[in-house]
This record gives C-alpha cells, sequence and structure tokens, in this order.
C-alpha cells in the first residue's frame, strides 16, 4: 500500500478537500485504484451532532456513518463508496484506546498519548487503507489522507515573536507525531506529503509573498514532517523567481511545486495537477512509475470546458432556515475560486449542477431564507418579505432540502403551497418532503390543525411522527440511517421512471420522522400518492401529485449520491422539469446511452451517464427568468456575478 499525505498550512479554507481529492482522480486516471482517508482532529465521535452554523452540513454515507462533508467530496469526484472508518476523529481514537483499557487489553500498562493512541492512529490507518470502496476485489494502490487542521500556522503577539501553536496544532499533535512515525513505518517509497499552503499576493505591490509558506514548512519540518510535493494556492500562476525562493528555503525540487491558482469551476483542478505534472512527482516518489499510465482525463477536460461555455440559465429556489450560512447545506461551500476558500460547495447545489450540467443550462440558485416568506416577517421587515417572494415566484424551480427544528417551517410550507398551486417544479427533501405533506393536509384536505409531532407535540392532526424505533434521549447515531431500499409502488410515476423503470432503488437516509402510516389512505383518497414504500409498505419514502408538472418529495436524501456525470434522477427531473426539456427527454430515452458515458455529443449536448427519464404529464415550458439579484453559478464553484 503507497500513501500520499495532504496537510495544510498558514490559513484553513485553501483547499485540501479538493487537492487530495483531485489527486486521487489523476491517480485514478494513470490507472491505480485508489481509496481516501479524512482525519478530523476534534473531539467528536462524528459529525452527526455538530452544528451546521459549526461545520458545515454532515455527509451520510451507505453504511450510516455521519461523516465530514469533505468525504463526500472524495465519492464524488473518484467515484467510490467510503465506510465510516473513513472518517477518523479524535473522539474515535480515544473512544477506541480506552475500550482496550477497560477490556484490560494493556496488561496493566500506563496507557499514554505515544504510544497507545499514536499507534491506535496507524493502526486504524492500515486497517481502513486495504478495504475496497470501488466495488473492486482487493485492497487499493494507493491511499490518499487528508488531516483536518492547520500545521505550522503561528500566532504572534506583540511581546513574543517566537509565536505559539495555536488551537488547531495541539489538537492535531497526536496525528502529527502518528504520522511521523507511520512515515518511518512504512519506509521510503511508500509514503509521499503533500503540503498545501498559501502564497498571497498583496494588492498594493501585487507581489506574490512566500514568507507565509516558508514559516508554514518550517513549522512541519519542526514536528517531524517534510513535505515532498508543494501545493500553493494564489490567485494567479506562480513567478518562476517566486518558485526559486520557495525551492531555495522550502528544500522542496522545483518539479515538485505546484501552482494551484484561481480557475473557472473546480472541475479544472484535477487538469492543473496533470499539466504542471503533479501525478509524475507523486508516482516518482511512491516508485510507480513502471506501474501507472499517463493519466486519461478526457471526460474530466470535456466536463471543465462545458461547465465554462455554459450560458442559458436555470432559475432554482433554495428555500431553508440557513440560508444565511450556506455551509449548513454543503458539501462544499462557495467555490469562489478567487478568494481564498478553495471549495465548499452545498450538496444540493453540486447535484443541482450535475442535473444543469447534463442538461446543457447554467445553474442560478437563489437562497431564499424561509423565515422571509412568512406573515411575521411582512410586519417587522416588509422589504425582506418581499425580496423572498420575488425570488421565489421568480424561480424555474423550488427545492426544500432536509432540516431540524421548527423554525422557519411556516415559511416551507408556503413555498409547497406556491408550488403546488402554480405548477412551478418542486422538489422537497426529508423535511421537504413532510412539510409538503403538512401542507397539502392543511390546504387540500382541510385539516387545518395538522402538523408534525416534531413542531407540535400535542398536535390533534399528527401528519408526521416520530419513528418508534429513534430515541429521545440520546442524539448521536440514534436516526435511521445509510443506505435503505424504496420499492416502487406504481410502474408509472415520474420517479420511477426517471430511476429508469427500476421495481426499487437504494438511497441514503438521515430523519427521526416520518409521515404517519396511520393517515396514507385519507391523503392517497386526497389525491397525494405515495409511489415509493420501505419493504415493509408502512415507512412512506416518495410522495408524488400525479397531475403536477413535477411535485416530489422524498424521505431520502438523492444528493448523496449524485455524481459529476451521473446526476442524481430526481434532481434531473426537477432542473429539466424547470427548463422545459422533460418532455423532450423522455420522448427518446434511449439516446443517454448511446454515446460515451459523461461526454459531450455531437450536437454539444452534455449527456448523463447512468440515469434515464421517464414519460412526465402535463409539463408546460417556463423560461428561465433574468439574472437580476441571482446567484449565478458559472461551474462547479458557486461563483458570482
Amino acid at each position: 500500500m503507497k500513501y500520499v499525505l495532504v496537510t495544510g498550512g498558514v490559513v484553513s479554507g485553501l483547499g485540501k478537500g479538493v487537492t487530495a481529492s483531485s489527486i486521487g482522480v489523476v491517480l485514478k486516471a494513470c490507472g491505480l485504484r485508489v481509496t481516501s482517508i479524512k482525519i478530523d482532529p476534534y473531539l467528536n465521535t462524528d459529525a452527526g451532532t455538530m452544528s451546521p452554523f459549526e461545520h458545515g452540513e454532515v455527509f451520510v454515507l451507505d453504511d450510516g456513518g455521519e461523516v465530514d462533508l469533505d468525504l463526500g467530496n472524495y465519492e464524488r469526484f473518484l467515484d467510490i463508496k467510503l465506510t465510516r472508518d473513513n472518517n477518523i476523529t479524535t473522539g474515535k481514537i480515544y473512544q477506541y484506546v480506552l475500550d482496550k483499557e477497560r477490556r484490560g487489553d494493556y496488561l496493566g500498562k500506563t496507557v499514554q498519548v505515544v504510544p497507545h493512541i499514536t499507534d491506535a492512529i496507524q493502526e486504524w490507518i492500515e486497517r481502513v487503507a486495504v478495504i475496497p470502496v470501488d466495488g473492486k476485489e482487493g485492497p487499493a494502490d494507493v491511499c490518499v489522507i487528508e488531516l483536518g487542521g492547520t500545521i505550522g500556522a503561528t500566532i504572534y503577539s506583540r511581546n513574543n515573536d517566537n509565536g505559539i501553536l495555536d488551537a488547531g496544532d495541539i489538537e492535531s499533535m497526536p496525528f502529527i507525531e502518528a504520522l511521523g512515525q507511520f512515515s518511518y513505518h512504512v519506509g521510503p517509497g511508500n509514503f509521499c506529503l503533500v503540503h498545501v499552503s498559501l502564497v498571497p499576493v498583496l494588492n498594493v505591490v501585487g507581489e506574490q509573498k512566500t514568507k507565509p509558506t516558508q514559516h508554514s514548512v518550517r513549522g512541519l519540518r519542526g514536528l517531524g514532517l517534510t513535505p515532498n510535493i508543494l501545493v500553493c494556492r494564489s490567485a494567479k500562476v506562480l513567478d518562476e523567481n517566486v518558485k526559486e525562493k520557495l525551492l531555495q528555503f522550502c528544500h522542496v525540487p522545483a518539479a515538485n511545486i505546484i501552482t494551484l491558482n484561481d480557475v473557472t469551476n473546480i472541475w479544472h483542478i484535477p487538469l492543473l495537477l496533470r499539466d504542471q505534472k503533479a501525478h509524475e512527482a507523486i508516482l516518482k516518489i511512491l516508485n510507480l512509475q513502471g506501474v501507472a499510465r499517463q493519466p486519461k482525463l478526457e471526460e474530466w477536460t470535456d466536463r471543465a470546458k462545458l461547465c465554462d461555455a455554459l450560458h442559458d440559465p436555470v432559475r432554482i429556489a433554495m428555500v431553508g432556515k440557513y440560508t444565511g450560512l450556506s455551509d449548513s447545506y454543503l458539501s462544499v461551500w462557495k467555490v469562489n475560486m478567487s478568494s481564498y476558500q478553495f471549495m465548499h460547495t452545498l450538496m444540493h447545489e453540486q447535484a443541482l449542477l450535475h442535473a444543469t450540467v447534463a442538461c446543457h443550462k447554467k445553474l442560478v440558485v437563489d437562497w431564499v431564507p424561509s423565515t422571509d416568506l412568512e406573515d411575521d416577517t411582512a410586519k417587522e421587515a416588509p422589504d425582506a418579505y418581499k425580496a423572498a417572494w420575488n425570488l421565489l415566484k421568480g424561480a424555474d424551480g423550488i427545492l426544500v432540502p432536509g432540516g431540524f427544528g421548527d423554525r422557519g417551517v411556516q415559511g416551507k410550507i408556503l413555498a409547497a403551497k406556491y408550488a403546488r398551486e402554480n405548477n412551478v417544479p418542486y422538489l422537497g427533501i426529508c423535511l421537504g418532503m413532510q412539510i409538503a405533506v403538512i401542507e397539502f393536509a392543511r390546504s387540500v384536505m382541510n385539516l387545518r390543525d395538522a402538523n408534525s409531532a416534531e413542531f407540535d407535540p400535542d398536535t390533534r392532526t399528527p401528519c408526521v411522527v416520530f419513528m418508534p424505533e429513534g430515541s429521545k434521549t440520546h442524539m448521536g447515531g440514534t436516526m435511521r440511517l445509510g443506505s435503505r431500499r424504496t420499492y416502487f409502488q406504481v410502474t408509472d410515476c415520474k420517479a420511477a421512471k426517471l430511476y429508469g423503470n427500476v421495481s426499487y432503488v437504494d438511497e441514503r437516509h438521515r430523519h427521526r420522522y416520518e409521515v404517519n402510516p396511520d393517515m396514507v389512505p385519507e391523503f392517497e383518497s386526497a389525491g397525494l400518492a405515495f409511489v415509493g414504500k420501505d419493504e415493509t409498505g408502512k415507512r412512506m419514502e416518495i410522495i408524488e401529485l400525479p397531475a403536477h408538472p413535477y411535485f416530489v418529495g422524498v424521505q431520502f436524501h438523492p444528493e448523496f449520491k449524485s455524481r459529476p456525470g451521473q446526476p442524481s434522477a430526481l434532481f434531473l427531473g426537477l432542473i429539466a422539469a424547470s427548463c422545459g426539456q422533460l418532455d423532450a427527454l423522455l420522448q427518446n430515452p434511449s439516446h443517454l446511452s448511446k454515446p460515451i458515458p459523461g461526454r459531450i455529443s455531437s450536437n454539444g449536448v452534455f449527456l448523463p451517464k447512468v440515469y434515464q427519464n421517464g414519460h412526465q404529464k402535463g409539463h408546460t415550458h417556463m423560461p428561465a427568468k433574468s439574472l437580476v439579484n441571482g446567484n449565478y453559478y458559472s461551474n462547479a464553484n458557486g461563483v458570482h456575478v
């Protein structure tokens, strides 16, 4: 097994996750099998109980692991399926060691950070690295490890010019020590350290400054780790004299100094690494030159170019309560590559992007705070109320993602009502499905007090109830999590056809509440179709309004399995319905499988790789609205114009 460790220095948010993923893409394009591990030094066991304001959105794996959103990036870029053990946290390591101590595995020894914690970290890495993640037998060839946090960063005070370790360095220390030992343990030729650092450009003089990177590398060396490759984040390509200075003071060969400058979309990053022959440097360090081939990245090249060329917009209103902080719905927030935050665009937005590229459209996302749609806002902040409703009414389609708690729920219900009554394409995910059910009960079935037990435990008409197997005393890991099977109840529903006329589909879940199964007959009699259910037939998974152009709600999270070139079926349906393409696609769905998967066809349309669409009735074309006040995403970045 070969290991590539990716660390970061100077400041956080440089893009270690994208760099690690892109390294994996290039190595995979060289014919190697790649797996990934993310190390998060925080004490939490996993990301499941962390606030989206603290850490961004949680990513859910097939095995139910609630993990750091960087693992979602690995899965999307590398098209792999990771496990919960691919995300290592301080909490997991300490729990593992303490469990061994309680069992008496240490035979009376004093349990210490060194060697017991550091040994546990190394054992964990070696154990997880050999787990197949690409559907093939046997271990991967290379394991890419990302160490979260910032190494070599210092805080300077007026009275201390030597600097002190910041909090990120302190909590990372056991991992840094373990990885230093690990590099010696696996030996030369099996370990490559890639350090991502910042080379800022001072606006006053327009000069690239290397001092931050020099200090970062010096700090890294002081901790026992020596970088083999230096990846420099900068607004522009590094000047040759800057490379010379880094070579001199960081002791890294010029060929191993890579620039990741600002680009128009994140799909260019693997191409930047290839063009600067980063793969050759890595393969040389890992003694894989005779095994690997030249990287084949034609699909990535086509996709990146197509993203840059798209100009015909489709507007999607994203209605949520966390819209003041976009990280809360994320998988990689705001990848404005001209900022120092390299990549972090939300999972829903990535799924929307995959679908819009497949439909040859440019994504425009309007963030609509759900609280601003409510009547109280009309009284307290009429301008915000008017702006929110203008955004909603100007959208080609509406997406209501998942969430927890009752704040902003009434606004989401109003958004679902607007979509239902005005034939606007709608996709509700998790809570977005539940509020659509509540809205239908109140508006169509005249059950005015209909509600969810999550928001009103004493409601007389509980449309949504707490799942009986859930825990009300423990929060962590107690939801219905991971991949679950949904069986289609009818064959001619939109969802089944979008998935390719299959009888069932496996999607990932994360919820504590469900549609009240006792009320399902009433809903169905009123016209709401529950077209997907679990294996028992008692848990509702997919709803549709048959007479609506596209009104779909799902209990699961389809965004978790969306991939570049392989858009989620339901997101593809939303975008196609929103831009008037669904009928045309469904009239001749067989053409989707003819071109090379994920490539541009002869007519310039980027065609999806996997999911086919089915027939949709009653669709009316709704042209994309103007771009005023929109978030115009020219690519995978979320760059505003």
